[in-house]
């Protein structure tokens, strides 16, 4: 049985390394490789893998993610259908919840502002609203905006949610779909993106967007303007709207982990803008051996046919459904999405996990 590498963006010995000692039976290969069948790949462990292979995985039986989001498999035009198993690991989890409070509480403590003030020898204190003043919203209500929404929650932020689909959180004022998505947005001081990237979403992080935002709560500061923070996906912002944004004032202040090109170049104008903060995709690093280990289990337990890989059977599902048309939002650069193939998520770990 031949299990296929092939990612982008990572170390690629470290997985390599780690498969072929949790599966020493099988021949675990990293694309590229002349001398690898493609035909006879059983399973594809992978990472916004090149578009030209997909269509020859003939024998395919899996696809498994590197990390949370699909989207860079939906995309795909020959992608086959086969299920795909989106990893939800929680140590994934909590380090994406670690780093949104971070940025959250940087803006809601004006720590950039006192930085500046730091680097100019200057001594002045500024008026300090509680968090129970401050609406944060969060777009994208899967595993990751969840517990970051139950955490910003808990220390006292007027905390909302937004998400294609009708999502019901206690504690977390929830919207949903076009209709709803104006009026999350009219009530959030610090905007958080975690949705995953379709069609749909592409661009939606753009200066239409940002006008929408609240722009009259105690978040602000007396400054110019909400703020946003993206750990989404690179490909769900306009770079070029976010410069405008934070330059005429509708945002007081940017904080960004991914990225239209990674890495960013270095002719970017946000690598100089002060109001802008940056970080090279660290927000959720995935653990290559908690991952490993959870791949394997995985594909041991579907060829001795247990009935526990999580495409097999309900007791491993966290969430499975088959992603139909998506509901349209209107902003520049949307487009249809159509999509037949199972996803699958669980948590990394060998044993029942419980239904939320």
């Amino acid at each position: 049985m031949t299990v296929l590498i092939a990612i982008k963006g990572w170390e690629p010995d470290t997985w390599t390394s780690r498969l072929t000692a949790l599966l020493p039976d099988h021949d675990v290969r990293l694309y590229p490789d002349e001398t690898v069948d493609l035909s006879k790949v059983r399973y594809l462990f992978a990472w916004k893998p090149p578009a030209e292979i997909i269509g020859r995985l003939t024998g395919l039986e899996a696809i498994f993610s590197l990390g949370a989001g699909v989207d860079h498999l939906m995309r795909m035009p020959d992608l086959p259908d086969v299920p795909i198993v989106r990893i939800v690991d929680p140590d994934l989890t909590m380090r994406m919840t670690e780093w949104v409070t971070l940025q959250v509480l940087a803006h809601h403590r004006r720590q950039r502002l006192y930085a500046r003030q730091q680097a100019r020898g200057i001594w002045k204190s500024h008026s300090q609203p509680p968090a129970s003043a401050v609406r944060v919203g969060i777009m994208g209500l899967g595993v990751l905006g969840q517990d970051a929404a139950q955490v910003l929650a808990r220390i006292g932020f007027q905390v909302a949610g937004w998400s294609r689909t009708e999502k019901r959180m206690e504690g977390v004022e929830t919207y949903c779909g076009a209709d709803g998505l104006d009026d999350f947005l009219a009530r959030t001081d610090i905007l958080v993106n975690l949705l995953p990237l379709t069609p749909e979403t592409t661009g939606i992080l753009n200066q239409g967007l940002f006008n929408k935002l609240a722009h009259d709560g105690a978040g602000h500061f007396g400054e110019d303007g909400p703020a946003l923070i993206n750990a989404g996906r690179g490909g769900s912002q306009v770079e070029a709207d976010i410069v405008k944004a934070v330059s005429n004032g509708t945002l007081s202040a940017a904080t960004l982990d991914v990225f239209e090109t990674e890495p960013l170049p270095k002719a970017s104008p946000l690598w100089q803008d002060p109001l802008i903060t940056v970080t090279p995709h660290i927000a959720a690093e995935s653990d290559p051996d908690a991952l490993s280990r959870y791949v394997a289990a995985q594909i041991r337990a579907h060829e001795a046919g247990e009935g526990s890989a999580i495409w097999s059977t309900d007791q491993w599902v966290i969430d499975q459904r088959v992603l139909q048309p998506q509901t349209r939002i209107s902003h520049p650069g949307a487009r249809e999405s159509h999509s037949s193939n199972a996803v699958y998520s669980a948590a990394s770990r060998v044993g029942p996990t419980p239904q939320p």
